[in-house]
């Protein structure tokens, strides 16, 4: 059997992918991250280019990218730079509905390439700038698109989800088993499995 690689430094994406009961390798790929598209056809994009990176570094692998965009008002939310960027993004959360899109490619062993994408709706409660400063204080959200972590503290200030809660925090595991299906890779539960190696830890 080829080896899964999993193109993503993400420990939230790891985690989920250890939850389909799958032994895979960790080698994270870089790729250009301007598209000029909305956040739909970015994150379906922006996980292919991921997946070709990885996947010419290991040919004859299974290979696993993903991308998340965070949406609202058509305008994509990337990762916040800065604290103050994270506390802008929280404001124009607050007290809305927004979306989030994660764009899934698996690349199999003999190169074929299938893509999806995830979508799912987030509403927010209203939050005080004295809440908007202390969760922003507690570093959580400076490395999550839009600038929360639904699996996290943030979770205090989600009224409703629609859609896949996996697929909000990175990894839409259904999506995800049925294009590693494609590929030719069974998702069947475990009891245990080792631990993924990181490859290219220097990257």
């Amino acid at each position: 059997m080829p080896t899964l690689v999993l193109a993503s430094a993400s420990p939230r994406r790891r985690e989920l992918l250890e939850r389909l009961g799958l032994t895979f390798e960790i080698d994270p790929a870089d790729a250009d991250e301007h598209t000029g598209l909305g956040a739909k056809e970015a994150v379906a994009l922006l996980s292919r280019r991921k997946a070709e990176v990885c996947a010419g570094r290991h040919p004859g692998q299974v290979v696993l990218a993903a991308d998340t965009l965070v949406a609202i008002d058509n305008r994509p939310l990337g990762k916040p730079g800065t604290p103050e960027e994270a506390c802008a993004m929280l404001r124009a959360l607050s007290g809305r509905e927004h979306h989030v899109y994660t764009g899934v490619t698996v690349i199999s062993a003999q190169g074929d390439v299938f893509t999806g994408v995830d979508a799912s709706a987030v509403r927010f409660g209203t939050m005080t700038e004295e809440e908007i400063s202390a969760y922003v204080a507690t570093g959580e959200p400076m490395d999550k698109a839009g600038a929360y972590a639904l699996q996290g503290m943030a979770a205090l200030y989600i009224e409703e989800v629609q859609g896949s809660p996996s697929g909000i925090i990175g990894l839409p595991l259904y999506l995800t088993r049925q294009l590693l299906g494609k590929a030719g890779v069974r998702c069947l539960p475990q009891k245990q499995h080792r631990q993924p190696e990181r490859l290219n830890t220097a990257r």
